[in-house]
């Protein structure tokens, strides 16, 4: 058996906060940013340059990614990926393993 955690509650500077009280945003080098406040797609973008944004429950295998406008406010409780530009207009995959 493996290691099992919740994201419904994270310890902050040594407080509990509830994982839903925040906007999750998983960036290109895996990093995951959480913001306390709702904010513009476009906030993000404007320090992403060639990235868009895509929320996780739009996200499925085979299909297009789908892009948040860049004037929405992102919604709290949210996971949020930033997407390469370059990739707007590609279907998401699974990547292929070597048998």
């Amino acid at each position: 058996m493996g290691i099992c955690a919740s994201t419904q509650c994270l310890k902050e500077g040594g407080r509990v906060v509830n994982g839903s009280s925040t906007v999750k945003i998983v960036h290109l080098d895996g990093k995951l940013q959480e913001l306390r406040n709702p904010v513009k797609a476009s906030h993000i973008l404007s320090k992403n340059p060639n990235c868009f944004l895509c929320p996780s429950e739009s996200m499925f295998v085979a299909m297009d990614a789908t892009q948040v406008p860049k004037e929405e406010e992102l919604q709290l409780g949210q996971i949020y990926f930033l997407m390469p530009d370059s990739h707007s207009k590609t279907c998401v995959h699974l990547p292929s393993r070597p048998v």
